[in-house]
């Protein structure tokens, strides 16, 4: 077998065998099989037959069961083990035997509904014929195999408009995704009447996916179908699926708010698989500097290619995919005996991501499953149940951010019986080097909890509007979960806003916008920028973003991807909510430069722990973009950098922080090991620097530019800190004149990280493992003197969304294994000074703080459960 060989081969071979940190191996798996339900719709039970099912998985079972009984359940199984059919068999049941039954599938992407449409029209018809041929089913089942039509449709944004009303007079199962249903179908239930009436079926699937801001707005999203339904009369079962997370049922019950019934026996057959965790090797030790996660996974990929070992491989961003497919068709076009068996390059590997068009993916997609595409290059669009069939290898260059994401892409490999291999291949990020480091803390840890909070206080008010526009208010109304007298209250505040007119007891909405379409259910902002460019001379908006957001993303200069597009930007309107955009090729990219305040509002929660405070409570964030700067792609060396005027942004949000004790900064000085006391300059600074600035003529020594009614700066060539006296550090020598924006150019440079920030570097890179979120959902932020901490040293993580959505709370509860966790993977770092696999690297011509920060840990773990020293 060609994996068989390969994996042979590569553990003889040290230039790849060294390099792997974890090899996992799980033998095959003979299914667990119950027969087909007696009471399934005969023609239902002959057309599984005839695609060769005699015989249900034991989930496919229990889920029927729980089914037959009414109730809301949630299956959490692995990859390709046969969900689909969890929720299919007891939908179509129904409905065959049903005339007025309805359904609604939800699917979070337009790809997958069209995907699991056709499958699900292959089954309909398979039955449809079945039903009409007498010699498929037993004489004894015939009068109960008549079955009623049950046409399918799916309405998304794709649909054509002159389809449409046909499609809602007809179709008695509807595909969907969420946003169709927030824009689309729920504001418009009148015309949906007689759907909704005789809704018996609500399948939503890819559960996992529901999480966070996204997950918020769905769950308020289905409190208003829930609403609309028990208005038409409809009270309808819930069926979901999921990839593994730790809180399946939970996460369940608080989207639908009803108790739901756990489906997680997977009965599935399939073959050994292997799992890898390949850490690129060191190319300076030194610096922690490591072969790119890049490169190494081509070399991977092109021995999966010369074994005939159909493979995708998994990028993080759309650059990725497309450097990582350019390279792979090089490669085989020079390869004799390639294993496109004569096909060109370009149709034996395939890039697979956003952007490309419909026709295109679904031509993709047939060609994995027929073996024509030998590898497919894809960001996570394939990493949800689209069918491609069974691959042999995965390749994932990078942790994808998630446990449930990790296993979701490494379990599309595996056919059958034949063995399955997937390979992680680490980054430099901390995250990753954590993971290669510390396998077992993925292999054995519970995956991640997923996280919603539908009760965010602006979320909620969005849902509240919408729901108003769909069905009149009235008292004593309760919306989901949230209680009347919380909802007459939340309404009285929309009449104030004059969006809705009270009538006696009910509120009826009075604006004339049409709100669903101003609420963006992957944003809680209810303000947006447009962005705009122009195509052929003409005005043309390539999308949105919103407003807090803008001033990191789209301010002046910046450079911004849009579908494998590169803009830059040249104009911010922040009162038109308009940015200007020009396509451009660079070989750069920017990231922002923030300076950030942080205040407490009210502390929900506080306590001593080992050498600090820890608490959690509601904060106020205030930041102001102050600049940017200019790095090349892929080596990340800083080419410039840009001064920026932009009014402050203010979040009220939640945190979790963490204020050192004074003891432990105590400590930590006599030990030589504190870098954030102010820079005691001597008695004679005021001289020196009034001396310097006349030497250099009080010209900045780097741009030119003359003192113009403030003072220019002093700075150290070599850093202050790192001399024994300030005799030594103020030599002349030492001393240069520079502007506000040449020093803090020349700064970044000779930084001497502290542990301080070391400490919030590795904290901010490590949280987004135990919280199921993306590292953007959390702002990191250390203060020397805070004002959280009473002036103590602190690190504040605090929630990216105003209000929050309980990533803060988690933090808190999770300290101890945070803080523990933080310190493996900074000790177990081969780098000699702090490098960006841990606490981030110091100046070019600075200092790291690795031994600084190792010290600040080992502080907040003593006493911790599992530390011991």
């Amino acid at each position: 077998m060609p994996v068989s060989r390969l994996i042979s081969r590569w553990r003889a071979t040290p230039e790849v065998g060294d390099n792997i940190s974890a090899w996992r191996s799980e033998p095959a798996r003979p299914p667990q099989l119950e027969p087909l339900p007696a009471e399934l719709h005969p023609a239902l039970a002959a057309a599984l037959r005839r695609r060769g099912i005699h015989a249900l998985y034991s989930h496919q079972a229990d889920a029927w069961r729980h089914a037959c009984r009414g109730e809301h359940f949630v299956v959490v199984t692995g990859t390709a083990s046969g969900k689909t059919l969890c929720y299919n068999l007891p939908v179509l049941d129904r409905l065959f035997n049903s005339p007025e039954s309805r359904a609604l599938y939800i699917f979070p992407t337009k790809a997958l509904a069209q995907d699991q449409a056709s499958a699900l029209e292959n089954l309909v018809q398979a039955a449809e014929a079945a039903a009409a041929d007498p010699s498929m089913i037993a004489p004894e089942l015939q009068t109960r195999a008549r079955l009623t039509r049950v046409p399918v449709a799916v309405y998304d944004g794709d649909t054509p408009s002159s389809a449409r009303p046909a499609i809602r007079r007809n179709a008695r199962l509807i595909i969907t995704n969420p946003d169709m249903l927030h824009t689309g179908i729920l504001p418009h239930h009148t015309a949906w009447a007689d759907f909704f009436r005789s809704l018996d079926y609500v399948v939503i699937d890819e559960l996992h996916t529901y999480r966070g801001v996204f997950g918020s707005h769905v769950a308020n999203v289905l409190r208003r179908l829930r609403r609309i339904a028990r208005f038409y009369g409809a009270s309808p079962r819930f069926i979901l699926t999921s990839a593994t997370i730790a809180n399946p049922t939970g996460l369940a019950e608080r989207l639908v708010e009803a108790p739901v019934a756990l489906v997680d026996n997977d009965g599935s057959a399939r073959g050994p698989r292997h799992f890898l965790i390949y850490n690129p090797p060191l190319v300076d030790p030194d610096l922690g500097l490591r072969r790119s996660a890049v490169q190494e996974s081509i070399h991977l990929a092109d021995d999966l290619l010369a074994y005939q070992v159909q493979t995708i491989i998994f990028g993080r961003s759309r650059r990725t995919v497309e450097l990582i497919l350019t390279y792979l068709r090089e490669r085989l076009q020079g390869r004799p005996g390639s294993p496109s068996s004569g096909a060109a390059p370009s149709a034996a590997i395939r890039g697979y991501r956003s952007g490309y068009l419909p026709s295109q993916r679904r031509e993709i997609e047939k060609g994995l499953r027929q073996g024509s595409v030998r590898a497919v290059v894809a960001t996570n669009a394939l990493e949800l149940g689209i069918d491609i069939g069974g691959l042999g290898a995965a390749v994932l260059v990078g942790y994808p951010g998630t446990i449930a994401a990790t296993w979701q892409q490494a379990g599309r490999a595996g056919r059958g019986d034949a063995a399955a291999l997937a390979v992680l291949v680490a980054t430099a990020d901390p995250l990753d080097q954590f993971l290669a480091h510390h396998p077992d803390y993925f292999f054995e840890r519970t995956p991640e909890q997923a996280l919603v909070n539908p009760d965010n206080l602006l979320i909620l008010l969005n849902h509240l509007r919408c729901a108003a526009f769909e069905l009149p208010f009235q008292t004593g109304d309760a919306f989901g979960s949230v209680p009347p007298e919380q909802v007459e209250e939340f309404l009285e505040f929309l009449r104030s806003e004059q969006v809705l007119h009270r009538s006696g007891q009910k509120y009826f909405w009075m604006a004339d916008e049409y709100p669903a379409q101003s609420v963006s259910l992957r944003s809680a902002s209810i303000s947006n920028v447009l962005l705009q460019t122009e195509i052929d001379d003409r005005p043309y908006t390539l999308g949105e973003v919103d407003l807090e957001s803008a001033h990191w993303m789209v301010h002046p200069e910046a450079v911004y991807l849009h579908e494998g597009q590169t803009y830059i930007v040249r104009d911010l309107d922040l009162e038109a909510r308009v940015a200007r955009l020009e396509a451009a090729e660079t070989d750069y990219y920017t990231e922002p430069l923030m300076e950030t305040e942080v205040q407490v509002l009210e502390i929900a929660h506080e306590e001593q722990v080992p050498g600090a405070t820890r608490a959690h409570g509601d904060i106020q964030v205030t930041s102001t973009i102050t600049g940017f700067r200019k790095r090349r792609w892929y080596s990340n060396e800083l080419l410039g950098q840009g001064d920026l005027s932009l009014p402050p942004t203010h979040l009220q949000t939640t945190g979790y922080w963490l204020g050192l004790a004074d003891s432990t900064v105590d400590r930590l000085r006599e030990q030589g090991l504190w870098t954030n006391d102010p820079n005691a300059y001597g008695p004679g600074w005021r001289q020196i620097r009034e001396q310097v600035r006349q030497r250099d003529g009080y010209r900045c020594q780097v741009c030119g530019i003359p003192e113009n009614g403030r003072q220019h700066d002093v700075h150290h060539k070599t850093p202050f800190k790192l001399f024994a006296s300030p005799e030594q550090a103020n030599q002349l020598s030492n001393l240069v004149t520079l502007c506000p924006s040449c020093h803090r150019r020349v700064e970044t440079a000779v930084r001497v990280r502290s542990g301080l920030a070391g400490l919030g570097f590795v904290l901010g890179h490590l949280a987004p493992f135990f919280l199921m979120c993306d590292p953007r959902d959390l702002g990191v932020h250390t203060d020397p003197q805070s004002p959280l901490t009473g002036g103590r040293p602190t690190v504040v993580l605090y929630d990216q969304v105003p209000a929050g959505i309980g990533f803060s709370q988690r933090l808190f509860e999770l300290h101890d294994e945070l803080v523990r966790r933080a310190l493996d993977l900074v000790q177990d770092c081969a780098c000699t000074d702090g490098c960006p696999s841990c606490v981030g690297p110091g100046g070019e011509n600075g200092q790291g703080g690795k031994r600084e920060t190792i010290a600040i840990l080992q502080a907040l773990c003593a006493g911790t459960a599992g530390f011991d020293g």
